[in-house]
């Protein structure tokens, strides 16, 4: 057995590698004398550089073991514990407290929590360019903030309609990485940009090249060559045939598109066996049009926000099995409406998280938990004290808001026989956060300081369907400063093409 602590250094050498007893000691004794003379903030480092991440993990047959992590399987027949990992290829194959694989890479995670990585169901990843641009913006026009960039008339009425095949491939793959790096395996991207041909195909490489599991939304665009939505059937044949690889598809669905019957887009995801999603944003026009639209709802609709409906698409929403997708940081700073995170309870749904726009808030899912979970105990605890704890609803622990960032959005995007649990048979979406870092330690419970205390410097170790795509902090395979450039150049092209001044200090 090959052993490999999280650093990548061999715990053991072939004989063959293997330093004589002399030799070693005499390496030692100069390194210590060198140290001494130097002073004390230029010592010689005790551990060795990083070592690149061993080969061949997630390849057919190779057998890879995580061993001694406080593990949070986020299967409710497993359990948390604390314990071993055992991954053969793409899949896990076992979870226990003590798994002997004498054949497998070792991954010493002692010290660190195991968990599934998180699922975004929501994310425009076209926006990367765009991020922090409308830091103070709100969806709609509001006569009160005149002259104050809006979601709708920039992003959507400037921005989005420059976009060129090359600007969507990178903002694709750049924030791809960058959620990524932060621990999150999955995402459904909501890109609408598809304004030709060329742009579809241009987002699918972008999601390729992240290397992360991800569902390709197919939405609305703009321009003289969009071939929307009947260019759905090209993309599902061509490229998502199989519904067994990293990439599958959901159809877009929206109510409000210009001169296009939603249930014509709804049809067409029956047609092609494809998941629908859609933003449901408060507001008596779409709230009236979800109205009618209730005979038509199933239990592959995705509806996003939820914000302001009315009880009768609640109660219809719950009975078929629709899923619900809560944006809170962006529903509460961006004037979608209260997020209806209590409403979701109540029902008895099992909502999921989504990062939504990074123009106005960051993508990572420490934030989306923290918010979901502060919200909720806030309107929560009011009650109590206005009307008596006996009326107030069950306060949300942290462990239920780790189903929202895992489990429930892979049930929300059809992926749950694949990924959101650390379950035998499924593939190895994994995150491995460092518990001993300064913001967390000494470690007391282990959801709680994943969803209270971490961010995405404790992400250490990221592996999709098995293969390592960040190693001890540092992703792998790409060139990020190379990636940069071109995201900036992209930056630089959509201001300058929307005639629009970077607000740098604004």
């Amino acid at each position: 057995m090959t052993r490999f602590c999280l650093c990548g250094r061999p715990l053991s050498l072939s004989v063959a590698h293997r330093p004589s007893r002399r030799g070693f000691l005499c390496r030692a004794l100069a390194s210590v004398a060198a140290a001494s003379l130097l002073p004390s903030f230029l010592t010689l480092p005790t551990v060795a550089q990083e070592a690149a991440p061993p080969l061949g993990i997630g390849d057919a047959g190779r057998r890879t073991l995580i061993r001694g992590g406080h593990i949070l399987s986020l299967d409710r027949g497993i359990g948390d514990l604390t314990g071993d990992v055992l991954i053969e290829g793409k899949k896990i194959l076992e979870v226990a407290a003590s798994i002997d694989a004498p054949e497998a890479v070792v991954i010493d995670a002692a010290g660190r929590v195991v968990m599934p990585g998180f699922i975004d169901t929501h994310h425009h990843q076209f926006e990367t360019a765009l991020r922090s641009f409308l830091p103070n913006g709100i969806l709609f026009h509001d006569p009160t903030r005149e002259g104050e960039p809006t979601y709708e008339s920039d992003i959507l009425g400037k921005f989005s309609k420059v976009y060129r095949p090359e600007d969507v491939h990178i903002a694709q793959l750049f924030g791809g990485l960058s959620q990524l790096d932060a621990g999150v395996t999955t995402v459904l991207d909501v890109s609408q940009v598809h304004h030709s041909p060329r742009h579809s195909e241009a987002l699918i490489d972008g999601l390729r090249e992240a290397g992360r599991r991800a569902v390709f939304g197919y939405f609305e665009a703009y321009g003289d060559k969009v071939d929307y939505p009947k260019d759905a059937r090209r993309l599902r044949e061509t490229f998502f045939a199989s519904d067994d690889q990293l990439l599958t598809m959901l159809m877009g669905g929206e109510v409000y598109v210009p001169g296009v019957d939603p249930l014509l887009l709804w049809n067409m995801a029956k047609e092609l066996d494809l998941p629908i999603g859609l933003h449901v944003v408060g507001g008596p026009i779409i709230r009236e049009i979800m109205e009618k639209l209730i005979p038509h709802y199933t239990d592959k609709h995705l509806f996003i926000h939820m914000t302001e409906m009315s009880d009768a698409v609640w109660d219809r929403a719950s009975e078929t099995g629709a899923h619900v997708s809560l944006s809170v940081p962006i529903e509460m700073q961006m004037r979608h409406g209260m997020p209806p995170i209590q409403k979701a309870i109540d029902m008895g749904m099992n909502p999921s998280l989504s990062s939504d726009v990074e123009v106005t808030m960051t993508a990572d899912f420490f934030t989306q938990m923290r918010s979901t979970i502060t919200l909720q105990r806030a309107l929560a605890n009011q009650r109590a004290l206005d009307a008596g704890m006996e009326k107030a609803p069950a306060l949300l622990d942290a462990r239920k808001v780790l189903e929202f960032a895992t489990i429930n959005g892979a049930k929300g995007l059809k992926l749950d026989h694949k990924t959101g649990s650390l379950t035998p048979g499924k593939e190895a979406d994994i995150i491995i956060l460092d518990a001993t870092a300064l913001n967390v330690a000494p470690l007391n419970n282990a959801a709680g300081a994943v969803v209270t205390l971490m961010e995405r410097s404790n992400v250490e170790t990221v592996l999709v369907a098995g293969h390592i795509r960040k190693w001890k902090g540092t992703l792998i395979g790409h060139d990020i400063a190379a990636l940069r450039d071109r995201i900036t150049a992209s930056r630089d092209y959509l201001f300058e093409a929307t005639k629009t001044a970077i607000p740098l200090y604004r």
